[in-house]
């Protein structure tokens, strides 16, 4: 028996939203539409910075957790977080959202929970400036046997690979689940994260059941076109899914391809398309659909968070699949 349908792992972040124009970002030294990593002290002062801010649990596969929660999969998070007052929310607002937060608040030391300052432009475009705090010590003694061995699908931030004690725990609970007849997967993160792990995410395809990226990861994975780039990919891993900013999605394994389209939608805020893009793909993934169908799921639920502000569902993303008419 498993305890979970599917356990994500990876950093545990409180994400803080506040909008802001381009002239904003240019004065604050911000790059527009990317994930960056930042010091405390620079951490500090953008938080500082920040109108009318929002907050919220996330991390890319704790939001990918919380829309599989609302889809009706059990869920559990591999994750660390600090016993202070935004640890303890963290934990909290996880658990109240139907996912098991596995590991409690850790007590001591001197590293803070971590948290994302994302600035929102009037276009949608989310820029993201994070503190890893606790998350980067996130290591292998995190990861309990009976969580990552008693998973059916595992979910793997690439991320983690920033950090050699996150490296580790990442390969022991991949380890443990595939041990247990469970199936591993990855996100490849950005691309200057596949730009620095290159050769162990190459590695890594080879190696699990299943990789999610967009255009600019494989491209960057490979150092090559995008068409030839997913067929090395093909020829390497188990599920390849590519998506690809508002074109059709490709999803190949072995001799099957699906090319699922995707309906256009003005983007309210783009965070966490990416992230529900994945839920809904693992959702179709452990339900046991068709590639195509899974796919669509992954595309519907990105188009509902995009609609409005945050990087977590609101409405009832099944009752979408449904109105598709996709279960």
């Amino acid at each position: 028996m498993k305890t979970y349908q599917v356990v994500g792992i990876g950093n545990a972040i409180v994400d803080v939203f506040s909008q802001s124009d381009d002239t904003f970002l240019d004065l604050m030294g911000i790059e527009k539409g990317i994930m960056q990593l930042v010091e405390k002290d620079r951490g500090e002062m953008l938080y500082g910075s920040m109108k009318d801010r929002v907050q919220a649990p996330g991390g890319s596969v704790a939001n990918t957790l919380a829309g599989l929660g609302n889809l009706g999969l059990t869920t559990g998070f591999i994750g660390r977080v600090h016993d202070d007052a935004l640890g303890r929310f963290y934990a909290k607002a996880m658990a109240d959202n139907g996912t098991d937060f596995v590991n409690a608040p850790v007590p001591g030391g001197e590293l803070p929970t971590s948290r994302s300052m994302i600035f929102v432009s009037p276009d949608g475009e989310r820029s993201m400036n994070t503190y890893l705090g606790i998350s980067s010590e996130l290591g292998p003694e995190d990861v309990a046997d009976e969580v990552a061995g008693r998973c059916e699908i595992l979910f793997l931030e690439g991320y983690l690979y920033d950090k050699p004690k996150g490296k580790e725990a990442f390969e022991r609970a991949a380890r443990l689940c595939r041990e247990a007849g469970g199936k591993a997967g990855i996100a490849l993160s950005d691309p200057f994260c596949v730009n620095r792990h290159r050769g162990d995410f190459r590695r890594l395809v080879k190696e699990l059941d299943y990789v999610i990226g967009n255009e600019h990861e494989w491209e960057a994975l490979y150092e090559c076109d995008l068409s030839a780039a997913l067929e090395q990919a093909a020829a390497d891993a188990g599920t390849v899914v590519c998506t690809r900013s508002g074109q059709d999605v490709v999803i190949l394994r072995g001799d099957d391809r699906a090319i699922v389209p995707v309906k256009r939608v003005i983007p309210v805020d783009a965070t966490g398309a990416g992230d529900q893009f994945a839920a809904g793909f693992l959702y179709g993934y452990a339900t046991g659909q068709s590639l195509f169908t899974s796919g669509r799921m992954g595309c519907v639920a990105a188009a509902e968070v995009i609609s409005h502000f945050g990087a977590r569902p609101e409405a009832d993303v099944k009752a979408l699949f449904r109105k598709d008419g996709l279960i």
